[in-house]
């Protein structure tokens, strides 16, 4: 079973405020009480975590769960979740910087205005309500700013690994009803266990596992402050929450399970590529095609750069990095698609395709769409046509129908794969960094490696023939 995360595809920014504007006076006060001293919490790759960014991350929590101050982990536990977040965000950010994926600031000012209009304010009331709860309006654009390299990285990342054959989609609508669709919402507790664990290794994480599902099924803790207190998932301080999902978003080793638990049931301990894990049925709901089940249609412009018999793909590249460095620069995106495309189609429109849905122009095309907000553009991306910049226009719900049942089906598969492809993606980078762990003092918590033995040689004595002494 693969390590669940939250949706592949939720809208830009929205987890972010209740971490970073409502933290209210625990924010400031720890800020404010970290200031005169900061040591190194972490030492990853080239890069460090400070102690007092840790610690404002902590205290964003602990805000979070002001008056359910009993349902976290201990302090030394919720440390170190939060050090772990923080270490994740490190290596994607140095990935992408790497690979030259950046934000610029037309996507920094559309996230922020986002951000503002999800809230029901102005920006002018964003940046009052950051001061007022002691953060500056830097901080939080670079916080924006790392949320968007992210969501980018994870754009491309997804070309040309997620493909979602006709035959998957043939046996998922073969099971998939024509009048109903069921969803579920599930939790997971994740134990843990690293890359080529050894047995001992893989008995300790059984054990505690067993322990944890033992405490919830006596009744001594409920799943989602199990899941707080002793998940390693990435969602451990959201409960383990792993939002509403339809059965083609769940991996079918147990889908069959899920569908005949009922809510509030546990099943578990699974082995899985990361560990073992608990998976709760929270709540389950049946949404009728014709009353509510509904697919995402999308408008959107772009600028194709073809590889073909005159273009090979390294020319094609070096263009649409081009081309992206202008629109970076603020060339307009109709007008140079208008002009440089190699779409004849869509050139003649300024780029524009108009309402499609998430599989029209392929799986690759479909995902970038559906990982950027309305307004921004995508770093170039390679389809079977050749190398794509996308701008998305527009989104719209639209009633799912025989006709479009197809793509909801290839949708939602393709959303497990990316999921559960980008889990192994982090957990691979997490194994091959460099992580030094500092303790409050700024000492290393890694184990000091073992001296080597110097080697003792034996030098057999060699006698002088004509003295009595032997030399050695």
């Amino acid at each position: 079973m693969p390590n669940f995360r939250t949706r592949a595809f939720r809208p830009l920014l929205l987890a972010l405020l209740p971490a970073m504007l409502f933290a209210g006076g625990a924010f400031a006060q720890d800020a404010t009480s970290q200031q005169p001293v900061d040591r190194i919490a972490a030492v990853v790759n080239e890069d460090v975590i400070l102690r007092s960014e840790l610690d404002r991350a902590i205290a964003n929590i602990r805000a979070q769960y002001a008056g359910q101050e009993n349902q976290l982990p201990p302090d030394s536990v919720l440390e170190r979740q939060v050090l772990e977040r923080l270490v994740l965000l490190r290596l994607q950010i140095a990935r992408a910087t790497d690979a030259g994926i950046t934000a610029t600031d037309q996507d920094l000012e559309r996230a922020v205005q986002g951000v503002a209009q999800q809230n029901g304010m102005d920006v002018d009331q964003l940046r009052a309500r950051l001061a007022q709860d002691g953060m500056s309006f830097q901080e939080f654009r670079n916080s924006l700013r790392d949320e968007i390299i992210t969501q980018k990285l994870r754009q491309s990342f997804a070309q040309g690994r997620i493909n979602v054959s006709e035959g998957e989609v043939d046996a998922a609508m073969a099971t998939a009803s024509a009048t109903a669709s069921q969803q579920f919402h599930l939790a997971h507790i994740l134990v843990a266990t690293p890359d080529g664990a050894s047995p001992e290794q893989i008995a300790v994480a059984q054990k505690k596992i067993e322990g944890v599902k033992g405490l919830i099924d006596r009744g001594e803790m409920t799943f989602a402050a199990a899941a707080v207190r002793y998940s390693d998932s990435p969602n451990a301080l959201e409960s383990g929450d792993l939002g509403w999902r339809s059965l083609n978003e769940i991996p079918p080793s147990f889908a069959a399970a899920i569908q005949q638990m009922q809510a509030g049931q546990v099943i578990g301990p699974i082995r899985g590529p990361s560990g073992f894990q608990l998976v709760q049925l929270v709540e389950t709901r049946t949404v009728a095609p014709g009353s509510g089940d509904k697919v995402t249609q999308f408008s959107a412009r772009q600028i194709l750069v073809k590889v073909d018999d005159k273009t090979d793909d390294a020319a094609a590249k070096a263009k649409i990095d081009t081309l992206a460095a202008r629109l970076a620069g603020g060339a307009d995106f109709a007008k140079l698609a208008g002009e440089e495309s190699d779409d004849a189609t869509t050139r003649r429109r300024g780029g524009a395709q108009g309402g499609f849905g998430a599989d029209t122009y392929g799986t690759a095309f479909g995902i970038q769409v559906a990982a950027l907000s309305d307004g921004q553009t995508s770093a170039p991306f390679k389809t079977d046509a050749g190398w794509v910049i996308v701008q998305r226009s527009g989104s719209r719900e639209i009633t799912a129908g025989d006709e479009n049942l197809r793509a909801q089906v290839r949708e939602t598969i393709g959303r497990r794969k990316l999921e559960e492809e980008w889990n192994r993606f982090l957990r691979e980078m997490r194994g091959e960094a460099y992580v030094d762990v500092r303790d409050a003092s700024g000492q290393s918590t890694r184990p000091a490696l073992p001296e080597t033995p110097k080697e003792q040689h034996k030098v057999k004595p060699v006698e002088r023939k004509e003295g009595s002494r032997a030399v050695f």
